[in-house]
């Protein structure tokens, strides 16, 4: 089944945006164009939809009317929306709508509406509180944030992607909730592993230990998630340490910004930066357990 004549194209093709992608074309409707700044990535999954690959980012808001783009961090976020470069997603954004959904800084997203919104197009932030699974079977948590009626506009292609998609306000609303949730999310991972850390220097078992965890207040969405990989040491990357730093690490700025300290948040972020200076960023956030059990990578 064919949804309505809007081209869609996605610039950044990793874990969420390739799966996305896949979700979209099943439903049936019009992938036209990816790009990533890894070609191959790009290469490959053009190739399994039988879309087009794109060079630059301007090559996809050329062919494409709505341009999903799942990048890494703000720097990246700058460099593909920064009117003065040659290759620009402005370069041809008259007319176009932008869902943008990486983990940045709420700034960045207000300013990047403003710089669309002067070259004639409009944006629109989603958000996710979800991970590959949920992007491929199209149950993601989606949080947006813009103007409404561009909200209303996007809703059934949204829909096609979420089991929730909540509306939160003008640009930059989402993207502080979103690293609130990343911020409590990833402090209850790293002490998780320090519990079950401790529990394993002291000699408990483990799978005892976390079954009792989870009948108690110790009980957490992480534990479900992270747990069992804690024990077994498979760290598989789902969501990675290195993008738990960065996420930790936007939720401080905004507390800084206020004036505010947030002790645990910045233990939290230490805790993953270390990881890091180990060389274990890629791990996924369940890694951070190798600097407390016994026997660390």
């Amino acid at each position: 089944m064919e949804h309505g004549h809007d081209r869609i194209g996605f610039v950044g093709v990793g874990r969420m945006g390739g799966n996305m992608a896949r979700r979209l074309k099943d439903v049936g409707y019009a992938v036209v164009a990816v790009y990533d700044s890894d070609s191959a990535k790009a290469d490959a999954l053009a190739q399994e939809l039988g879309c087009d690959v794109c060079a630059n980012p301007a090559g996809i808001s050329k062919q494409a009317d709505i341009i999903f783009t799942v990048v890494t961090d703000d720097s990246v976020m700058w460099t593909i929306f920064d009117e003065e470069a040659k290759f620009s997603l402005v370069q041809h954004a008259q007319g176009r709508i932008f869902i943008n959904c990486a983990t940045v800084s709420p700034r960045v997203h207000c300013d990047v509406e403003r710089v669309v919104n002067s070259h004639g197009g409009e944006t629109l932030e989603a958000c996710m509180a979800s991970s590959m699974t949920q992007a491929r079977e199209g149950t993601l948590y989606l949080m947006c944030a813009g103007k409404r009626d561009v909200f209303e506009r996007v809703t059934p292609l949204l829909d096609s992607l979420s089991v929730v998609c909540r509306y939160m306000g003008s640009a930059g609303e989402a993207a502080k909730v979103k690293a609130l949730v990343n911020m409590v999310m990833n402090a209850n991972t790293v002490a998780l592993a320090e519990g079950l850390g401790l529990g394993a220097a002291l000699g408990v078992d483990i799978g005892l230990l976390r079954e009792v965890f989870s009948q108690t207040g110790a009980a957490s969405r992480v534990l479900e998630t992270d747990g069992a990989d804690m024990e077994a040491r498979d760290h598989e990357c789902y969501f990675s340490a290195a993008h738990a730093a960065k996420d930790s690490r936007i939720a401080l700025t905004l507390a800084e910004e206020l004036g505010m300290a947030l002790p645990v948040a910045k233990a939290t972020y230490d805790q993953y930066q270390c990881l890091m200076e180990i060389g274990k960023g890629h791990l996924d956030k369940s890694g951070i357990a190798e600097l407390t059990f016994p026997g660390r990578l």
